[in-house]
């Protein structure tokens, strides 16, 4: 069986809205929701959220993504940091049931119906949720009071549950934590301590495939002991040497798979590049890689890790990239690269 491309998440604004409006909006709507309120009634939700959330979603949609992640539009942090902070108010690093909602989510849930009926087919969802070592880390820092480490866990567990969505239109196929900066940053706990929080995070019910996507591999063998994890996932074609640090066996031995990147995202240095080559202004097709690298990258990591790697797309999200329409490039041109036969 061929692995399933998704994507990891963060997607351009449209053109239509402006992102001081879209986070004003997306505080109120996440408010909203939360006190059981229909977006669809206020026109400045409707307009600056709501519709929002639809079209980028429909566009991700558009790409042939197997499984495709809530348009993230929100920071990383704030989407889950802000309601932290209104559950420290009360003394606590645990938010609340009723306010650990995705409100992305939500909109996609009361538009399945619609947007399955225009695809042709069930939505099958990607939920990403900043995990508890990342929120960790940029709320309290690098030394480990246990207690609040595995509030952030139970928190994140919260929001998990919460994104799980199983019905005729969609199903929620995949939750991912995010966890960026492990690896990079070391919060001073044993190993013991981030297996146990981890594994508080991802302990939800549901038949959801559980992730756990890394920007740096040097913490990989102590995320492979997750009990309730089943897929790791880590960056390649930025990084080609991030594979040296795992090997079919331990995934085997571990009783995991892996997704593997292998389109690059980092717009940044793409763009840096090609400005030392005198490309000052690029075009939309100069920013994303062809097929043919993205397919020999594919193959290189299918032929390492065989049937263990069970997803498969872009190394990480697209939100810095200049267009939805360039994002949408990239999205399709992965796809392509995967899906169709080696004959390059």
């Amino acid at each position: 069986m061929e692995p399933l491309v998704d994507d990891i998440g963060s997607f351009p604004l449209p053109k239509f809205v402006e992102r001081k409006v879209f986070e004003e909006a997306y505080r109120l709507a996440r408010e909203q929701v939360a006190n059981g309120k229909d977006l669809r009634e206020d026109s400045f939700l409707f307009k600056n959220f709501y519709e929002v959330v639809v079209d980028s979603f429909l566009r991700k949609l558009e790409t042939g993504l197997d499984v495709v992640n809530y348009p993230q539009h929100y920071d990383i942090h704030k989407q889950f940091t802000e309601p932290i902070h209104k559950a420290m108010e009360k003394g606590t690093y645990i938010v609340e049931e009723k306010d650990a909602i995705i409100p992305e989510i939500h909109v996609i849930n009361e538009e399945a119906k619609r947007i399955c009926e225009s695809i042709g087919k069930k939505i099958a969802l990607r939920v990403c949720v900043t995990g508890p070592l990342e929120l960790y880390l940029k709320e309290v820092g690098t030394t480990l009071y246990k207690d609040v480490l595995l509030m952030f866990a139970e928190t994140v567990k919260r929001f998990a549950k919460n994104a799980i969505l199983n019905s005729k239109y969609v199903k929620t196929e995949v939750v991912s934590l995010d966890e960026p900066s492990f690896g990079f940053q070391k919060i001073s706990a044993d190993k013991d301590a981030i297996v146990e929080a981890l594994e508080k995070a991802l302990n939800f019910a549901g038949d959801a495939q559980k992730h756990i996507h890394m920007h740096s591999p040097a913490g990989i063998m102590d995320i492979l002991d997750v009990r309730n994890l089943n897929v790791v996932s880590v960056e390649y074609a930025a990084s080609p040497r991030n594979l040296e640090f795992i090997s079919k066996s331990t995934l085997e031995k571990a009783d995991k798979s892996i997704r593997v990147g292998i389109a690059r995202t980092d717009i940044d240095s793409i763009i840096a590049e090609l400005y030392e080559k005198g490309v000052t202004k690029p075009e939309m097709e100069q920013l994303v890689e062809n097929e043919k690298i993205i397919r020999k990258r594919f193959e290189k990591a299918k032929e390492k890790f065989g049937e263990r790697i069970t997803f498969t797309g872009p190394d990480c999200g697209l939100g810095g990239w200049p267009t939805q329409e360039v994002a949408q490039l990239l999205l399709e041109r992965t796809v392509k690269a995967v899906k169709r036969p080696s004959y390059y």
